[in-house]
Parts: C-alpha cells; sequence; structure tokens
C-alpha cells in the first residue's frame, strides 16, 4: 500500500481532529444544560471579542465630572460610579474581556502542566515519581492566599503575573488525579503492546497514555476556569489586581470603597455580580455536561441520582406519615410520664 505524503497527512489528521471536536461538541449541544452553558458562554465571548463597538462609552474616561453617581437611564443604562463618573454599563462589558482571558487562560495552562507532570509520575515512576510528589505534598500544604498576596507584592499585579501564579499553584491537585489514572493505564494492553514494539517513552506518554486523560482533563479545563474567575474576582476585590484593568472584582472594590450601600446605588453592586454569576454558571454547566458524557456511568451511579429517581409523591407522603406517627408516639409518652 503507498504511503501518502507527509502534507497530506497532517492535512488528514487536521481534519478528523476538527470533526471530533464538532462531533463532541454536538453531544455537548444535545444535553439541556449543556446547551445553555454553551450559549451563556458564546455570548460572553462575542462580547469580549467586540467590546469596543458594543460600550457606549469609553469606560477608561474620567475626565467628566459631571456624571458622578447619575442613577441608570435611556443614556446610562446601570449608572454611573459615584467617585469617578464612569459609565457602569461599559465597564461591565469590558469587565468580561479580563475574567475570561484569566480563566480560560488559567486553566488551560493548568490543564497543560498538570497533564504532563501528572503523566511523567505515573508512567516513568522511580526518583521522578518521588520528586513531583513530593512538591506536590509540599504545595498543598501551603496557604494559597497569603503566598498570593506576597507573589504578588515581589512580581506585581499585571494580569499576566496573576495568571502564572494562577497555575504554579493549581496544577498540583489535577496532577495527582492524572496520576492515579495512569497508573492503571499503563498497564492496559495497548501500552505493553507499544513497549514490546519497542516504543520510546515519550512516544508513549503522548501518542497512548495522555489520549486516554483527555477526558478528565477537558473536564477539569471547564472546571478550573470558573475557579479562577472567582478567584480573580475576589483578589481584585482584595486590591490585588491590575490597577489599569478594568475587572468585575475591580468593579465591586470600587463600589465598597466609593459607598455605593451608603448611597443605594444598588446597580454599582449588581452588575459585576450578576457578570461573576453567569460566567461561573456556564463553565460549571460545560464542565458537569462534560463528565457525563465522557463518563456515562457517573450519572447512574451518583446516590443523588438514585435518590432523586425513586422520589415520589407515595414515598413523600410516607415519610409524613411516619413523621406523624412518631409525633404522637412522643405525645403519648409524655402524657403517660406525667399521669405516672
Amino acid at each position: 500500500m503507498k504511503k501518502l505524503p507527509l502534507g497530506k497527512r497532517l492535512k488528514q489528521g487536521v481534519i478528523k481532529r476538527i470533526k471530533g471536536i464538532g462531533l463532541f461538541f454536538k453531544r455537548v449541544w444535545s444535553h439541556k444544560q449543556g446547551k445553555i452553558g454553551l450559549t451563556v458562554v458564546a455570548i460572553l465571548v462575542f462580547v469580549a471579542v467586540f467590546a469596543p463597538y458594543i460600550a457606549p462609552f469609553d469606560p477608561y474616561d474620567v475626565a467628566d465630572r459631571t456624571l458622578k453617581g447619575l442613577p441608570p437611564s435611556r443614556t446610562h443604562l446601570l449608572g454611573t460610579t459615584i467617585n469617578t463618573g464612569q459609565d457602569i454599563f461599559s465597564m461591565l462589558i469590558y469587565g468580561t474581556r479580563v475574567s475570561l482571558i484569566v480563566g480560560v487562560t488559567s486553566g488551560i495552562s493548568i490543564a497543560i502542566v498538570g497533564s504532563i507532570l501528572g503523566v511523567m509520575a505515573g508512567y516513568i515512576g522511580g526518583a521522578v515519581d518521588s520528586l513531583i510528589m513530593r512538591i506536590v505534598d509540599v504545595m498543598l500544604v501551603i496557604p494559597t492566599l497569603p503566598l498570593v498576596i506576597v507573589l504578588t507584592n515581589v512580581f506585581g499585579r499585571d494580569y499576566w503575573i496573576i495568571i502564572i501564579i494562577f497555575v504554579a499553584l493549581g496544577w498540583t491537585g489535577l496532577s495527582r488525579t492524572i496520576r492515579s489514572l495512569v497508573l492503571v493505564l499503563k498497564n492496559s494492553n495497548y501500552v505493553k503492546a507499544a513497549e514490546l514494539a519497542g516504543a520510546s517513552r515519550w512516544h508513549i506518554m503522548i501518542r497512548h497514555i495522555l489520549p486516554g486523560t483527555s477526558h478528565l482533563l477537558i473536564m477539569s479545563t471547564a472546571l478550573s476556569s470558573a475557579g479562577i474567575m472567582v478567584a480573580e474576582a475576589g483578589l481584585s476585590f482584595l486590591g490585588l489586581g491590575d490597577p489599569t484593568a478594568i475587572s468585575w472584582g475591580k468593579m465591586l472594590a470600587d463600589a465598597q470603597g466609593g459607598g455605593a450601600l451608603l448611597f443605594g446605588a444598588w446597580w454599582w453592586i449588581f452588575a459585576p455580580g450578576v457578570g461573576i454569576f453567569l460566567a461561573v454558571f456556564s463553565f460549571m454547566r460545560i464542565g458537569i455536561v462534560m463528565e457525563e458524557i465522557m463518563n456515562p456511568r457517573m450519572k447512574q451511579t451518583s446516590s443523588v441520582y438514585k435518590v432523586f429517581k425513586n422520589l415520589n409523591s407515595r414515598y413523600i407522603e410516607e415519610v409524613f406519615i411516619s413523621m406523624d406517627d412518631h409525633q404522637k408516639i412522643g405525645v403519648d409518652t409524655t402524657k403517660t410520664v406525667e399521669e405516672s
């Protein structure tokens, strides 16, 4: 059989991967929760990409002091800030960029670093496994928030520095989980066959073992992105974010510092809060759906699923009847004690 040229093989490989990704997202879209999550994420991505065209005002403009503390109106949909007069709706639009960039970039980077180190620890073993796992053990017991405060004060508060800090502190749990999965995969028949065929360690880890962990990596990336968004908002709220960029957490910090609650400017707090909720909710929905797709037994073996599956009106009636019986028994016992 004639071997295809390298260019055609690469092209066929890329087309195959694109079709696989398209089929995967089609399965996620067919799920009710996945459809909600993908729709919200698509809207957030659209808003982040076209923020300069969607935002009616420049959110960094603080020159016009006559616009301070305006309530929501047709001109300013979410009002203006009390201390600087910035348009809150425009700030909300631009804040989407920061949250998505920090969350998604950190989630993908954590998946890459955690998977590589986890596969190395599980497959190579020996001194490599001991070294990586001891680093994981040490980092897991270090309090994260004080360390983040120290690192941001030392290296700066630029958002790319914050992403690096999140990745440096966030890969440990995933690497340990990947290592446990690799210990099972390394004894599978196709890995043993590749070893007998003379394949190198790196070839086996990249071509045979790493794809076996893809379901865990995809799900972990979605859930990690949601967690990083909350963490970024928390850091910005504490004043540890980039002071030159607008984020949802920084909006909440400015609202607290500007006395939004004192002056009744609820929209200043409500807007970024809804943004954080929608972003985290959508990524969590996608992550849960991905886990159900990759691991179909998860839903059937879940104890919560079993409870809700068997929970019907008759069962609830029986529960309330038994509660009434217990109450009657308690009352009768009390009367007997009092009479005696």
